[in-house]
């Protein structure tokens, strides 16, 4: 898998980083939200007198690597009242050493239950629970796209208070999110792709598609594409390469702008707002930039 150090770079300019000699440093560094390691987070806090909306960042990597430090946006939240958040959660080797099956659903449900554990602090840190934008690149854009279709986890039966909070997102900024986990939906936007079988402890693509039938449950439960319905939140989906959806091989195919072309299809036909920047292309966004998307839908 390509290194994504290029398309973080990228992203920290297009986030206005760049301001800082220094990032900021957490509020509250590495709280826990759950008993692993790898279960914790940091809090920024936005100064202001009322409740703030909230940045919830997932870092990518592919499951297998990336850490929560310098979350994208993080300055131009701050300037504009908007605390973050930024999760480290448990790898696919962390997972297949704790023996979880699939692996990447360990991955999954770490973000779920941090975005749970950030609303149960709401009172405490002076944010507003009903505003939470989900923010990632690559695999952890992937992730957020992930909480922002799927149902509302959230159990109102628990005896635990954090299982009782809920899952869903005002919006999702995604960069270059992988768009789906089905290997042959994959292999028909994108025919040189080779990624996702890591996230079933697979070794090869072709085992992932000779196993395709068996793990179809897995799949239409952590893919976004299947997860896409009509009362999903607003997203915008970022991609440094124009689609060519199904053709010639993409040179980075692992963040191929074929997966948001390929979903913009099920996106248009069960009615979610959505846009699609594909290499900075502004022309035809609403917004002026990808950061007036956050803010307009985080705002009251």
């Amino acid at each position: 898998m390509p290194s994504p150090c290029r398309l973080i770079a990228t992203f920290c300019l297009l986030a206005g980083a760049a301001a800082f000699a220094q990032p900021p440093a957490p509020t509250q560094a590495n709280v826990p939200y759950g008993k692993h390691a790898s279960q914790v987070l940091d809090f920024y806090q936005a100064k202001a007198e009322q409740p703030t909306p909230l940045l919830f960042f997932v870092h990518g990597g592919g499951w297998m690597s990336g850490d929560k430090a310098n979350p994208d946006f993080l300055a131009k939240c701050l300037e504009n009242g908007i605390s973050v958040v930024s999760i480290n959660y448990r790898f696919i080797a962390e997972a297949q050493a704790e023996q979880i099956t699939p692996p990447v659903k360990a991955c999954l449900d770490d973000a779920a239950r941090a975005l749970q554990f950030v609303r149960s602090k709401a009172a405490e840190w002076h944010i507003d629970k009903e505003r939470i934008g989900g923010c990632g690149g690559s695999a952890g854009g992937f992730t957020v796209l992930w909480l922002g279709f799927h149902p509302d986890m959230a159990d109102a039966k628990s005896a635990d208070p954090i299982a009782r909070e809920s899952t869903r997102l005002r919006c999702v900024m995604a960069f270059v999110p992988q768009t789906s986990l089905d290997p042959m939906q994959m292999k028909a936007w994108i025919p040189n792709n080779e990624y996702g079988n890591h996230a079933f402890g697979l070794g090869s693509m072709q085992e992932f598609l000779d196993k395709r039938d068996s793990l179809m449950p897995w799949i239409e439960r952590f893919s976004p594409y299947a997860l896409a319905s009509a009362d999903d939140p607003p997203v915008l989906l970022f991609y440094d390469s124009a689609p060519n959806l199904g053709k010639s091989p993409a040179k980075d195919p692992v963040h191929s702008g074929n997966f948001g072309a390929g979903i913009a299809e099920k996106l248009k036909a069960v009615g979610i707002e959505y846009e699609i920047n594909y290499n900075n292309d502004y022309e035809h966004m609403k917004y002026p930039d990808l950061f007036g998307f956050l803010k307009a839908k985080l705002e009251k």
